[in-house]
C-alpha cells in the first residue's frame, strides 16, 4: 500500500478488498455460482464420512449471516451455546422447492452484505465489534464453508458448475 495515499484511499481499498472477499471474487469460484447447476438430489447428498451436505452448509452459511445481518442492524442476537445450534433444517431438502429457497435466501443475505459493506462507516462498532470486523469474518466463514461444497460437489460429480470453475 502507499505510504502516502490519504486515509479516504486506504479506506475505499479495504472496502473493494471486503467487496471482493464477500463474493469470492478473484479469490475461487464465486460464492454466487458454486451452487449453479447443483440439483436438490446431489445437494441434499452426503458422500461416505462427509459430515454434511450442500444443503445443511448453506442453511449454516444463511443462519450466520442473518446472525451478522442483525448485529449490523444493531441487534444483540445470542450466539448459540453449541455449534449444533447453528446448523438448522434436515440433511436433505424436502424438493425442488426447497432446495431452491436455500441459495436464494443465501443470495439475498450476501446481497445485503454488500450493501453494508460498500455503505457503511466500517469502523463504526456494532457492540463490541467494528463492521469491518463482522463482514471480514462472514467473508472467512462463506469462504471456508464453499471451499467444502466445492469438494462434495467434486465427490458426486457435479463439478464444475455449468459457467466453469477453477479445474487446473
Amino acid at each position: 500500500m502507499d505510504p502516502t495515499a490519504t486515509a479516504e484511499a486506504v479506506t475505499e481499498q479495504l472496502r473493494e478488498a471486503l467487496l471482493r472477499a464477500l463474493s469470492g471474487e478473484g479469490a475461487h469460484v464465486e460464492a454466487g455460482k458454486v451452487l449453479d447447476g447443483l440439483d436438490w438430489e446431489r445437494a441434499g447428498a452426503r458422500p461416505e464420512d462427509s459430515p454434511h451436505s450442500a444443503f445443511q452448509i448453506v442453511n449454516h452459511l444463511v443462519f450466520w449471516q442473518d446472525h451478522a445481518l442483525a448485529w449490523l442492524a444493531g441487534e444483540k442476537p445470542p450466539t448459540p451455546a453449541h455449534d449444533a445450534e447453528s446448523w438448522p433444517g434436515p440433511e436433505r431438502p424436502a424438493d425442488p422447492a426447497a432446495w431452491e429457497d436455500a441459495p436464494a435466501r443465501f443470495a439475498a443475505d450476501l446481497e445485503r452484505l454488500r450493501r453494508h459493506a460498500a455503505e457503511d462507516d466500517l469502523a463504526a462498532r456494532r457492540g463490541p465489534k467494528t463492521v469491518l470486523y463482522i463482514l471480514q469474518i462472514v467473508a472467512a466463514h462463506n469462504s471456508y464453508h464453499f471451499g467444502q461444497v466445492v469438494l462434495l460437489r467434486q465427490q458426486l460429480g457435479a463439478w464444475p458448475p455449468p459457467g466453469g470453475g477453477f479445474t487446473w
